[in-house]
């Protein structure tokens, strides 16, 4: 949450007196050559293997690249681009303008969104230009990299103070990184700059106006950019609803109970499936197996094929099988489980792909771009305590109410060794009209956050997925209540006269 500084101001100044009148000037526009851009549309393709731009080019997407100042502070300096794609509305007659999209993150890659959402969105989608954009640095964006050996920054600092120790040197090294290799940008890969892209995009789309859809982190994103350009929001859905109030690069805390609640829902939907994945007749005894395999982490790394799973890493498995409540993700997280309780019991073990996925991005640098941009937009927006303490109090605080993610969540992380950000975090405006989606499990952006939220907004409307863990729900989920209401709004521009509670699918 970073202050504003404008930087599209368009005054008019027109002065008229009497007998003769000079004619209207205007002030200049700074980003003249960025807002009145040509942008050229061409195949989403990039070459044989690319899958995603083949799904764009069968739902009829094209691709652009918008050129962006890098700092818009100084817009006549280095540029940078930022990929975007398109499915034109179809109902032109009944249009109702662009509608972008942020898929989370941060740093998640949205140019490949429009087929999906457009799908989800079904008859009201003809009446949108659906916009897949790719963030600055993320994708097919101009790129950025810290050559780290991870996808990911966060990790758990282990059972002790030596594993704590471990993890801190572990996250200055990663800062370190990001200042040798991509020291330059740092300062301007913020949320900031990236709503000032947004409205860039809306201005070269030829839009007046923007509508948004943002999921997870994008929600944040949405809106720190209506608070920035009140003028040019339409239609706002923001699902998996950020509270501004508590982003900060420590935005996992607080979580804890609401992963602890979707761990134990898993575990009662494995134990049901005791047959197919041998986990367990109970949840209890499913989460015995679980602390087993932290136990037996914590003793000596697991082998997984080529991987080493150690007591840093184990909990992570298990914190990134929970997002989505549907049986395909709980079936991939169980045979995950299954994986490492083999490898605790010393067998040889070729992980599944989801756990060889995993394991993957958080012990190899083969996203080391993703990790990258997340943590320097988080450490970009909001500065982090800087001494180490700190943490390894909050730390052992967490363990004692929550031996397995308690630490995971409250760990220290390289924002600790960042420069301070160049802006102040953004107040938002607590006018904003907007649909607010979330369900009651979500394990990431819990739902007291969006209820914190909708107190704060009275124009706001709350649709509530009750009974699932879910993080992300409108076409994703696959609730019809939900479904339904988010395109109701779209079509109509008008939020629903009162909150709505939509009942979650059984499985």
């Amino acid at each position: 949450m970073t202050g504003f500084a404008a930087t599209a101001a368009l005054a008019l100044a027109s002065a008229l007196t009497l007998g003769t009148a000079p004619a209207a000037t205007h002030a200049p526009d700074p980003l003249a050559r960025y807002h009145h851009q040509h942008l050229v549309w061409k195949s989403c393709v990039l070459g044989p293997g690319d899958d995603t731009g083949k799904d764009l080019q069968k739902a009829g997407a094209r691709c652009a690249d918008v050129t962006v100042p890098l700092d818009y502070d100084a817009p006549g300096g280095r540029t940078i681009t930022v990929a975007v794609s398109r499915i034109r509305a179809t109902d032109t007659t009944h249009r109702v303008g662009a509608l972008l999209l942020n898929s989370g993150g941060p740093g998640g890659a949205t140019i490949g969104d429009p087929p999906w959402v457009r799908a989800a969105m079904k008859d009201v989608g003809k009446r949108y230009d659906v916009v897949g954009v790719d963030p600055r640095f993320v994708g097919r964006s101009t790129a950025m990299d810290c050559h780290w050996p991870t996808g990911s920054a966060i990790r758990s600092p282990g059972h002790d103070r030596a594993g704590f120790d471990r993890s801190t040197a572990f996250a200055e090294e990663l800062a370190r990184r990001c200042r040798k290799y991509e020291g330059y940008v740092l300062p301007y890969t913020t949320t900031r700059n990236t709503a000032r892209d947004m409205d860039v995009i809306r201005a070269a789309l030829g839009e007046r106006r923007i509508s948004y859809l943002g999921y997870s982190y994008g929600t944040y994103l949405g809106e720190v950019y209506a608070t920035m350009f009140p003028e040019r929001t339409d239609r706002v859905v923001l699902d998996g609803v950020a509270d501004p109030d508590r982003y900060s690069p420590r935005l996992l805390r607080g979580s804890e109970p609401a992963n602890r609640h979707a761990l134990r829902d898993w575990a009662a939907w494995t134990a049901a499936r005791n047959t197919t994945y041998g986990l367990g007749r109970t949840r209890d005894a499913v989460l015995t197996v679980v602390d087993r395999i932290q136990a037996a982490a914590e003793r000596a790394p697991l082998r997984v094929g080529d991987y080493r799973v150690d007591e840093s890493t184990a909990p992570m498995v298990v914190f990134n099988g929970l997002s989505q409540d549907n049986d395909m993700a709980y079936g991939d997280f169980a045979q995950g489980m299954r994986d490492l309780r083999d490898a605790a019991a010393g067998k040889a073990v070729t992980p599944s792909p989801w756990l060889a996925d995993t394991l993957g991005f958080t012990l190899t640098g083969s996203m080391s771009d993703y990790g990258s941009v997340q943590m320097s937009i988080l450490c970009g927006d909001v500065a982090a305590p800087r001494d180490p303490e700190t943490y390894w109090r909050d730390v052992q605080r967490a363990r004692a109410q929550d031996p397995l993610f308690g630490p995971v969540t409250n760990n220290v992380g390289p924002c600790a060794f960042w420069d301070p950000p160049r802006e102040r975090p953004t107040v938002i405006r607590n006018d904003l009209p907007a649909l607010l989606v979330n369900a009651t499990g979500d394990p990431r952006t819990v739902y007291q956050g969006a209820q914190a939220v909708h107190r704060d907004w009275p124009s706001s409307r709350l649709v509530t997925l009750r009974g699932a863990d879910q993080h992300a729900v409108f076409g994703v989920y696959g609730s019809d209540c939900v479904d339904a209401t988010v395109n109701a709004y779209l079509a109509t521009g008008k939020l629903p006269a009162t909150d709505v509670t939509c009942a979650a699918s059984p499985h």
